[in-house]
């Protein structure tokens, strides 16, 4: 992508979404009900409402997996519903976790890890060295060949956000990303998050049902049928305490 350039002085936010709207069922369902945001580089915003409220949808369409019926997406100041390559954006700009894990099962948690990279320009050696650097940022240095059968769900999501990492992603995307997970996993993985958003100074988009999870975030927006109903700035949360981790 060909980012537009803001004014001198002027940060251009990494997205802006003006008027959008998403529907489906021939306009039975309306997802997205013409909702306005910007979200700045560096942020931590978490995305939160109750299900169907279209927090899903919008998270798609960031990460380009969907696109809106109507109104304006852009990405660091270009249209990204009519970017030209919407799976290079994805590949090399953004990072997903989601819920499920998505790993495969026939590879070993450093194998899993290096998936991304196979279109890059590293070779078969510096895919396995960044592989195994980046499992052990987030501490599974000791289970590099182990399966996902032979890994907590902690763990394995843990993989899944070694592997959000691997092309060096400014933007990371995580829908619901304790959702299948106990609460001592859960709050491991949020601290994880949280550490990798502060060390990385990445921006970090959150979808999450559970209010004290979105607390942790810098931001929070909150959405109800389809519609932005509140956007606001929380007091800085350190960790998650057991009775929020329950998602």
């Amino acid at each position: 992508m060909n980012p537009t350039s803001a004014p001198a002085g002027i940060p251009s936010p990494v997205y802006e979404a003006i008027h959008l709207k998403k529907e489906y069922d021939a306009g039975q369902v309306q997802a997205l009900r013409g909702i306005s945001f910007k979200v700045n580089a560096g942020e931590f915003v978490a995305i939160t409402g109750p299900s169907g409220c279209g927090k899903s949808t919008l998270l798609q369409m960031l990460g380009a997996l969907d696109r809106p019926a109507s109104g304006t997406l852009n990405y660091r100041g270009q249209s990204l519903p009519d970017v030209a390559d919407p799976s290079a954006y994805r590949a090399h700009e953004i990072g997903f976790i989601f819920q499920a894990f998505h790993l495969l099962p026939t590879c070993t948690a450093v194998e899993n890890v290096q998936i991304p990279m196979f279109e890059g320009k590293l070779g078969m050696k510096q895919r396995r060295e960044r592989a195994v650097d980046l499992l052990k940022q987030v501490g599974l240095g000791h289970r590099l060949d182990h399966y996902p059968g032979k890994l907590s769900g902690g763990e394995r999501q843990r993989v899944a956000i070694a592997r959000s990492l691997a092309n060096s992603p400014t933007v990371l995307l995580a829908d619901e990303p304790t959702g299948n997970l106990d609460s001592t996993n859960a709050t491991h993985v949020l601290d994880l998050l949280v550490r990798l958003h502060e060390e990385q100074k990445m921006t970090l988009i959150m979808v999450t049902h559970d209010m004290d999870i979105a607390r942790m975030a810098g931001r929070t927006i909150l959405m109800k049928d389809g519609l932005l109903v509140s956007d606001s700035l929380n007091q800085p949360v350190s960790s998650l305490n057991s009775p929020a981790a329950t998602a």
